[in-house]
């Protein structure tokens, strides 16, 4: 720990450098001197202990914290309950940490400097909201999701291999009576044959299945009501579904308002292209960055408008008359439907108690 300077009185920017165990917290001046730093803890009473040291050495203009969506989420979350002005910042480039070096303080203080330049200035997502509890939610629907699609993977995989009898018993059968007939297998005691042993790793798997189906569903169930409360309008849109429209808002975060325009948001899901002009030429290229998440969203829900609507192919149709590829026609109806989008979510209308949620549509 640094041995720190009073600043009573003073503008002072603080950086914090976060880890799971502890947070590694730094202030300068407005002119960029180095105040001092000091390590905490990771826990209640240590965040806790660095916004009191915080806000005893000076007056904070703002805090830079590195990691607001994993380490510093709770340290970003209890010193904007304080009032403090938290920016996300990122970790130091390649370069710089190869000709400064890299330590704990040193990231620290380049945070800190990151905010008092205005170099950095992400407003980060509160993570306080019915939006997050959807987002973590969603964290085990992927996962059961991903779980079951193993399962029937692994059931097709036994099936091409297994003895005849049992494959020509299963030839044929569409996904769920798949499963229904394979939960109703009954192996023998002696699993020392392959028909034997294939027919009870089919059972086990069957049943696994019917758990996770079970699981998903009653996420489902619990999800939906959270996205209808916090956006209905968004369900409203032509295209979006349930599953969507969480993607959407956990991209947005509780705090949308933080997305400065419908370009900031379409940006944020790699829908804006990227100029790539040099001299006489004007052009842009694909945007690879963004959320790559809420990219997959807007593909799928123009996929959806491109089937079931007839403006939207009739937008197709003349786009490819134009000359452009499919592929190009599908990137300008992503940055046409993140503007829906954009709107829909800053400006959203709370269900009142009693009122039926709108109908999805088609």
């Amino acid at each position: 720990m640094t041995s720190m300077t009073p600043t009573t009185g003073l503008e002072v920017f603080g950086g914090v450098d976060t880890h799971g165990q502890t947070h590694h917290a730094a202030l300068i001046d407005a002119v960029g001197r180095q105040l001092g730093d000091r390590e905490f803890p990771a826990t209640a009473s240590g965040y806790q202990a660095l916004l009191a040291w915080i806000t005893v050495q000076g007056c904070p203009a703002a805090v830079g914290v590195e990691g607001t969506g994993s380490y510093g989420a709770e340290l970003a979350r209890v010193l904007t309950a304080a009032g403090l002005t938290v920016v996300e910042v990122d970790r130091p480039d390649r370069k710089a940490r190869r000709l400064q070096g890299k330590s704990d303080p040193l990231d620290a203080y380049a945070a800190a400097r990151a905010v008092a330049s205005s170099r950095a200035n992400g407003v980060p997502k509160s993570r306080t909201g019915t939006v997050e509890a959807t987002r973590v939610l969603r964290v085990a629907r992927r996962s059961a999701v991903k779980a079951r699609t193993q399962v029937i993977n692994q059931i097709r995989g036994l099936l091409i291999s297994a003895p005849a009898p049992l494959r020509e018993q299963t030839t044929g059968l569409h996904r769920a009576e798949l499963i229904r007939v394979l939960t109703r297998l009954r192996p023998g005691q002696d699993l020392s044959t392959p028909q034997e042993a294939t027919k009870a790793a089919l059972r086990r798997l069957a049943r696994r299945h019917q758990w996770l189906d079970i699981e998903i569903t009653e996420l489902d169930a619990e999800i939906a009501p959270l996205v209808r409360a916090c956006a209905p309008e968004l369900l409203d849109i032509r295209g979006v579904g349930t599953e969507t429209a969480a993607q959407l808002l956990a991209s947005a975060g509780d705090n949308p308002e933080r997305l400065r325009s419908e370009a900031a948001f379409a940006h944020l899901c790699g829908a804006a292209p990227i100029p790539a002009s040099s001299g006489r030429t004007d052009r842009h290229r694909l945007n690879r960055g963004g959320d790559r998440a809420a990219n997959a969203a807007l593909y799928t829900i123009v996929l959806t408008r491109m089937r079931h609507n007839e403006r939207t192919r009739a937008y197709v149709a003349r786009r490819t008359a134009q000359g452009l590829s499919k592929k190009e026609i599908i990137r300008c109806l992503k940055r046409y439907v993140a503007r829906e989008i954009y709107r829909a979510i800053t400006t959203p209308r709370k269900v009142q108690p009693g009122e039926t949620a709108p109908a999805q549509a088609a």
